[in-house]
């Protein structure tokens, strides 16, 4: 029982001893027998206190003992490779973190650009409204023009410039050196056309002032309208004109 106890606290590291003290104790016999007295008196002196062991251990529990260590290296090896293969998921989870980071910052600043392009876009139109309104409401009105019983069209392309928007003028000169050639009592034979912008019919410029056949200002008044609403500005008008040949 006492050398049975023994046997059982044996480890991995007690079994190699075990071996090798069994080998060291053959070589001891086997110096005996070969009649090498010193030799085999030294190698038992050095085996004496463990040379039992091994002869003590039952077969079956030397092959328990090296199951058992064949067991603790394949635990050892699996948690190796569980730490390899944890360390390698956390790497990737960062990675993938990161990455997935990156590409909502690139999206958050693509959309930032856009608004603020937008933003700048509209502030800008917004500005240049607001400079061609002001533009026409500092424009001098017909009725600012003292009356004449003739114009000439010196007089009448003058009052045009005080009348239209600096940067609306050309435009409204070009349409109007075309329809009339500044003529404020031309009229087309054949539509009844009047005017300095040829309205069709002519009776449409009495919304801008019951003198509208001996005025040029109130001519340009309406024309000037009629371009704003149906072309958004003179340049619009023009563009129109150059192509259709007509507004």
């Amino acid at each position: 029982m006492l050398e049975g106890n023994r046997v059982s606290r044996i480890s991995v590291r007690g079994f190699a001893v075990a071996s090798a003290t069994a080998v060291t104790t053959v070589g001891a016999v086997v110096g005996v027998a070969s009649g090498d007295p010193q030799s085999s008196s030294e190698n038992l002196e050095t085996t004496a206190s463990g040379a039992t062991l091994l002869a003590d251990i039952p077969m079956g529990q030397q092959a328990q003992i090296q199951v058992s260590s064949l067991t603790e290296q394949a635990d050892a090896q699996a948690a190796a490779a569980d730490a390899t293969a944890k360390k390698a998921a956390e790497e990737s989870a960062r990675l993938q973190a990161a990455k997935t980071a990156q590409e909502k910052k690139d999206a958050a600043d693509a959309k930032a650009k856009s608004e603020r392009e937008a933003k700048e876009k509209a502030e800008k139109e917004k500005k240049e409204q607001e400079k061609e309104r002001a533009s026409r409401d500092s424009a001098r009105d017909a009725s600012s023009f003292s009356v004449q019983g003739s114009y000439s069209v010196a007089e009448v392309k003058a009052m045009a410039r005080q009348m239209i928007p600096g940067d609306q003028f050309q435009c409204f000169s070009n349409i109007v050196q075309r329809e009339s050639t500044w003529n404020y009592k031309a009229t087309n034979p054949s539509s009844g056309a009047y005017g300095l912008v040829q309205a069709w019919p002519a009776t449409k410029m009495s919304d801008a002032g019951a003198d509208w056949r001996t005025n040029p200002a109130t001519q340009i008044k309406w024309g000037l309208n009629y371009m704003n609403e149906r072309y958004d500005s003179p340049c619009g008008a023009w563009e129109f004109w150059k192509a259709n040949r007509w507004y």
